[in-house]
């Protein structure tokens, strides 16, 4: 089930750790893996991607050097290969107007203030990703004991329902 990657990006190497540390629950069915900028987050995309692996999730920063959080997950949001990625903006310096565009230009799915609970982090995470399997997996029952397995259960019916099944 490691078709799937989980991407972490902040600047601030303690934080990476921080947020690593927080999804390791997710370890044995997804990749997940941090980079340090967005251009390191461009070459692990890429590099999962000659692999199979696509990207299912991403938690990123905004205030970074060189180029800016929300501008990168716009620029996820405009291409084919992750346009259906759940985007989290995980920080604590996005003004408002940054979290407008990201919302509106980045199809932005979360927004989560730094710093944050373990408990809230892999709750938003769980929701993000069985989202994301729901809409991408054609047997979602091995899903339901990582993610959020009322919400998979449901998925797996309204498909029987879908197909004509009883």
């Amino acid at each position: 089930m490691s078709q799937y990657l989980v991407l972490c990006v902040d600047d601030e190497r303690d934080v990476l750790d921080s947020v690593i540390d927080d999804l390791q629950g997710f370890t044995d069915h997804f990749e997940v893996e941090a980079a340090e900028s967005v251009a390191e987050a461009r070459e692990v995309i890429a590099d999962m991607a000659t692999e199979g692996t696509k990207l299912a999730l991403i938690l990123c920063d905004h205030i970074m050097p060189g180029e800016l959080g929300v501008e990168f997950l716009i620029e996820l949001a405009n291409q084919p290969e992750t346009a259906s990625t759940r985007k989290v903006l995980l920080t604590g310096q996005a003004g408002l107007e940054d979290t407008v565009s990201a919302v509106n230009h980045a199809s932005l799915h979360y927004y989560l203030a730094k710093p944050w609970q373990k408990e809230t982090l892999v709750s938003v995470v769980t929701d993000q990703l069985t989202s994301y399997v729901i809409a991408h997996e054609a047997n979602l029952l091995p899903w339901t004991s990582v993610l959020d397995t009322p919400r998979i259960v449901e998925a797996i019916n309204r498909n029987k329902w879908d197909m004509g099944a009883e």
